[in-house]
């Protein structure tokens, strides 16, 4: 059984390395020497987790003659974003709630 994508994304998305390379590219294109730059791993360390955002659809690698620049693709991020938005507003409305019930509790202690 296939994952779905958004298994994918937040799969890819579990390791802090993918995220930090996530985070340079949303400042434009770079390379792979470029991406690897503050890692200490090696080059094909730092390809094969370029590989597991590509397939995740976070991340489209071109080819400009001998330049392979990577670049961010914003889709599945907003996919993860629309859906953990269900959830924060679930909690706000929730500590809201609490927030209400703590303010009756107090008013009752001041009488």
């Amino acid at each position: 059984m296939a994952p779905d994508r958004l298994s994918t994304t937040f799969a890819a998305l579990a390791d802090p390395t993918r995220r930090a390379i996530l985070a340079r590219l949303a400042t434009g294109e770079a390379s792979v020497t470029e991406l690897a730059a503050p890692f200490a791993m090696t080059l094909p360390a730092i390809s094969k987790h370029l590989k597991v955002l590509e397939r995740a659809g976070l991340i489209v690698r071109g080819r400009k003659a001998q330049w392979r620049p990577s670049r961010l693709e914003v889709g599945p991020l907003k996919d993860a974003t629309d859906w953990l938005e269900d959830y924060r507003r679930f909690w706000e409305q929730s500590f809201d709630r609490l927030d209400d019930y703590l303010g009756e509790l107090q008013a009752k202690g001041e009488r």
